[in-house]
């Protein structure tokens, strides 16, 4: 069993306009609404992917009530803290080939809260072999809060992946305990490591090798339709890509983590690993529904992606 947390889930509304009108009416042409939250989007790949997965972290109010009832839809195991503040929607406009986005901040959780979700995410250790963990936090959670999910699935041997950014992803790898698996992508690994934007180009390669990533087992650095670098210890590599006509590539990461996590669960060979994630990332892009992916494609684009390894 996975255990994938999302600590600040939402309802994704997706709207889909020939034209984004400021200061006038917009007429919407498609719209999708969703259980959303880059945790969510994992554990639904995961599940489509044929492998027993539960979901946790925090909701409340009438949208965390449409959330569980998706997740039922989707035979998707779940067991949240419940509370009585209202969870949040996300709202994504696509109009001429652009993505304007509207994010609510969601809750703010109370220290009985975050202690309440602690005890919960210990007992639902017992019987996982793998955590992920993705996404933001809520408000009134300590930067270092993703740091005390990993040192408690620590002493149960539970390895963690973390797919966060800025200072809780900071926090976590200044922590002694480290996650097994990290997958930022470019812009988050400039930021994290102070690296300059307009600099010279940045050798991504020297990038990885940084101290602050040591200790991490797996460091997945996507980077879109130009494929991955990821280090696997002491060993790298570049995977590189099949062109394909995305259609929306939102959720492409969480399907990557997604795929990751299946192949880690499989206990895969580190080539199939790196192929299994990718190839779910990009189905992902290639499907109009964040975060699903056509299973009966994977071996297809498996195949498909080139890993080389690189001193």
């Amino acid at each position: 069993m996975i255990l994938a947390v999302t600590m600040n889930p939402s309802v994704d509304i997706s709207y889909s306009l020939l034209e984004f009108k400021l200061n006038d009416v917009n007429r919407v042409s498609r719209a999708s609404k969703t259980a959303g939250g880059k945790g969510l989007n994992v554990a639904r790949v995961i599940s489509q992917m044929g492998e027993s997965v539960m979901a946790t972290g925090v909701l409340g109010g009438t949208v965390g009530d449409y959330i569980v009832k998706v997740l039922d839809n989707d035979l998707i195991l779940h067991q949240f803290l419940r509370i009585e503040q209202e969870s949040r929607n996300c709202i994504a406009i696509l109009h001429e080939g652009k993505q304007t986005e509207i994010l609510e901040s969601g809750p703010a959780l109370s220290n009985d809260e975050e202690s309440s979700f602690l005890a919960l995410f210990e007992n639902l250790l017992i019987g996982v072999s793998l955590v992920t963990i993705s996404g933001s936090l809520p408000k009134g959670l300590p930067a270092d809060f993703y740091s005390e999910l990993i040192n408690r699935a620590a002493q149960k041997g539970v390895p963690v992946i973390l797919d966060s950014s800025g200072d809780s992803l900071k926090q976590t790898l200044l922590n002694s305990q480290k996650p097994f698996a990290i997958k930022p992508n470019q812009t988050e690994l400039i930021h994290l490591l102070g690296l300059k934007e307009d600099g010279p180009k940045i050798d991504w390669r020297r990038a990885l090798k940084h101290e602050l990533l040591n200790g991490i087992e797996w460091v997945i650095l996507s980077m879109g339709s130009e494929g991955a670098y990821i280090k696997h210890r002491e060993d790298m590599y570049h995977l590189t890509i099949p062109p394909i006509r995305a259609v929306n590539p939102v959720g492409s990461g969480d399907s990557t983590v997604a795929g990751f996590a299946v192949a880690v669960s499989r206990k895969e060979t580190v080539e199939n690993t790196m192929k299994l994630a990718m190839a779910a990332g990009v189905l992902n892009a290639m499907e109009a529904e964040t975060g699903h992916v056509n299973i009966k494609n994977i071996e297809t684009y498996m195949d498909l992606i080139h890993v080389r390894h690189i001193d």
